[in-house]
């Protein structure tokens, strides 16, 4: 799949210019062992305004978060790393801020009450239908950001969306009439579909050497941490009725049935007894964790834990990796007991041997191997090509193509209606198709698929009129940075 993605990284990275705030409800996505010093910091600066580190990342894990669903777990950290996420996200912010510059070079601005406008808006910061100023707050805290910066953000996305303003464009219905004539035509044509599954390659353990050995890179170890561990298990003390009794009075409104009513002392009681038990417990742990940072007392275990592995749920697990060897973090209470950690070390990936790595290399480069032998096999059958003709097909004719799912299917059809060959081979993933076209016609004009048309014609003329504005402006306006990144 990572293939695929860095075939294709220009067409998933799509270059909106006006970004939402992804990060809120979504997750805010760290930045592993990158260092830009404080969080207030600039990465770069882009003609008189600075990009700091958090509208960085910010954009970072907005495009992390944009892979993320669109491929659900599939997508982790080491995926964006080989697409280099952080590169696509450098050049987002740059140029996001060629245009801010030429923003405040227009003299445009966002007021307060543009702000707030947009602010009210988000369903997120909402309690009963209207906007509460203490679940913003919470909501933000919650995602690692201030309203200063997130508002920040939004005051930078209005600005873009004015200098978007002035540039848009219409299509004209000229356009829109022949785009639709030409969207909508069909092709008659016959096909092949071969897949690289129904293939078998053999393979030698030179291949294999030479291959691991051009991309040994790829075949590192996981990420992994040391840790020192100290666990204090929940007491199981008998109180005496007058203190659960003080306890049941200062916190009865904590102890409530299904139905909203307040229990009695009898039947808060076994709850009160956890509370208290926590409490003490809690105590104790805490007072241990001040003497284990003063190494006066030691910690019980030691143990390594891929990153991937911590045990200890997900906030805990961000603190944990969020620590440098030698921070200590405050007791967490898990499974009935709470536990003080330690981080002792970070071992960072290192690349695997081969023989180490030999099974993901034998089943990466089996599907090399198989890839070079499907479009082998491809190039002989196009030479005298035959293939089953299925008729006329439109973009819209998936059930047409046997063989392929309807990804596959609709992937394949709008490749076929944008070459320029009557006989050739389109690849979908594992999978090639021959094909021949044989006739074309156009079917009656239909005005009702105009409003989709104009909409995927407007878009692509705007978003080309605002890639060359920021080609003009690289020219106008200077960028620096220290930031390196690997081509």
């Amino acid at each position: 799949m990572i293939t695929w993605m860095q075939r294709h990284k220009k067409w998933l990275v799509i270059t909106i210019w006006i970004s939402t705030i992804a990060f809120v409800g979504a997750g805010f996505v760290g930045w592993g062992s990158y260092d830009y010093g404080s969080k207030g910091g600039a990465v770069a600066v882009v003609g008189d305004r600075e990009v700091s580190v958090t509208e960085y990342q910010n954009e970072y894990s907005n495009l992390y978060n944009q892979y993320s669903r669109m491929f659900g777990d599939q997508f982790n950290q080491e995926m964006a790393d080989k697409l280099k996420l952080k590169n696509a996200a450098y050049t987002l912010v740059i140029q996001k801020n060629l245009i801010l510059s030429y923003a405040d070079e227009l003299g445009l601005d966002v007021t307060d009450e543009e702000i707030a406008k947009q602010l009210v808006k988000y369903e997120a910061f909402k309690k009963d239908g209207k906007f509460d100023k203490n679940t913003y707050v919470t909501v933000l805290q919650q995602n690692r950001t201030t309203p200063t910066d997130f508002e920040a953000s939004i005051k930078r996305d209005l600005l873009l969306q004015k200098v978007e303003s002035l540039f848009k464009v219409e299509a004209a219905k000229n356009e829109i009439k022949n785009l639709n004539e030409l969207l909508f035509s069909e092709d008659e044509i016959s096909i092949e579909v071969l897949n690289s599954d129904d293939l078998t390659v053999t393979i030698k353990d030179e291949d294999l050497k030479n291959y691991w050995n051009t991309n040994k890179d790829s075949y590192k170890s996981e990420p992994s941490v040391e840790l020192q561990i100290d666990e204090i298990s929940i007491s199981k003390k008998n109180f005496s009725d007058e203190e659960i009794a003080k306890h049941y009075n200062d916190f009865k409104t904590d102890y409530k049935k299904e139905d909203g009513k307040i229990k009695t002392l009898e039947e808060a009681k076994a709850d009160i007894l956890k509370v208290l038990n926590e409490n003490e417990s809690k105590t104790t742990a805490l007072k241990k964790y001040l003497k284990l940072k003063k190494g006066e007392e030691k910690f019980t275990t030691s143990k390594n834990y891929l990153e991937k592995d911590l045990p200890f749920g997900i906030e805990s697990n961000k603190d944990i990796l969020a620590m440098v060897p030698g921070d200590i973090l405050k007791p967490i209470l898990i499974d009935g007991k709470y536990i003080t950690i330690k981080m002792t070390n970070k071992i960072v990936p290192k690349t695997l041997s081969f023989e180490q790595a030999k099974d993901m290399v034998s089943k990466d480069y089996n599907e090399v191997a198989k890839s070079i032998a499907l479009e082998k096999k491809a190039t002989e059958l196009l030479k005298d090509f035959k293939g089953k003709n299925i008729g006329y097909v439109s973009r819209g004719s998936f059930d047409k193509i046997v063989g392929l799912n309807q990804n596959e299917a609709s992937t394949f059809l709008n490749k076929l209606f944008t070459t320029t060959e009557k006989k050739g081979k389109i690849s979908i993933g594992n999978k090639v198709v021959l094909y021949e076209i044989h006739d074309t016609k156009f079917v009656e004009y239909d005005d009702k698929k105009d409003e989709a048309v104009k909409s995927t014609l407007n878009n692509l003329l705007n978003q080309e009129l605002m890639n060359n504005l920021v080609k003009n402006l690289e020219k106008r306006y200077e960028v620096q940075s220290d930031l390196k990144f690997e081509e």
